[in-house]
């Protein structure tokens, strides 16, 4: 793996616990020399794992829609600038260039882009693993009620153990680096 795209929170959320997980991330990325893909802005979580990648000496990618220019202030210290028309364009182009990835807390729009991840995994567009960094629990509501869809039947269960979830940012890299993809497509 050399490079891991993050969904997170374009807020801070109400625990300062959230924003030091996501500089760990940060920080874990550019130790492991593995560059950082996410949205591109400068607020809330995005912010904090952005930043934590450029002190730690990272190559940090960011993928603005230009729907959102006007919403979110761009990094200004990014390795590299994507600029893409829209959301589905986003998603594209992260999937493109990443070669794994972790959905920090965030709200719909983080769900939205590790989900539509995960389905194409399923469908076998791609074979790479996805993550949840599960700071403080945030993710355990979500993982339980997906254990309920696979145990009524909803969600295969390769599927399901495909999830990569830890509450360590170091741990759950390495997870992703030994991941295997249960299925192979012809």
């Amino acid at each position: 793996m050399q490079s891991i795209c993050v969904f997170c929170g374009s807020k801070p959320g109400n625990s300062p616990v959230f924003a030091e997980q996501a500089r760990k991330v940060g920080e874990a990325l550019a130790e492991q020399e593995l560059t950082l893909i996410y949205g591109g802005a400068t607020s809330g979580l995005m912010g904090e794992v952005a930043d934590a990648a450029l002190l730690a000496g990272g190559r940090v990618i960011g993928v603005m829609p230009s729907q959102l220019e006007a919403k979110e202030r761009i990094h200004e210290g990014l390795s590299e600038l994507i600029q893409v028309d829209d959301m589905a364009s986003r998603k594209q182009k992260m999937l493109e260039i990443s070669e794994g990835f972790i959905a920090l807390p965030g709200g719909t729009g983080t769900l939205d882009e590790i989900f539509e991840m995960i389905t194409l995994s399923q469908i076998g567009q791609h074979h790479k693993p996805c993550g949840f960094l599960n700071s403080t629990g945030f993710y355990q509501p979500l993982i339980t009620f997906l254990k309920q869809m696979r145990d009524q039947g909803f969600l295969h269960p390769d599927y399901f153990a495909m999830l990569q979830v830890n509450d360590d940012p170091i741990q759950l890299l390495d997870q992703m680096r030994s991941f295997q993809h249960p299925h192979t497509f012809s």
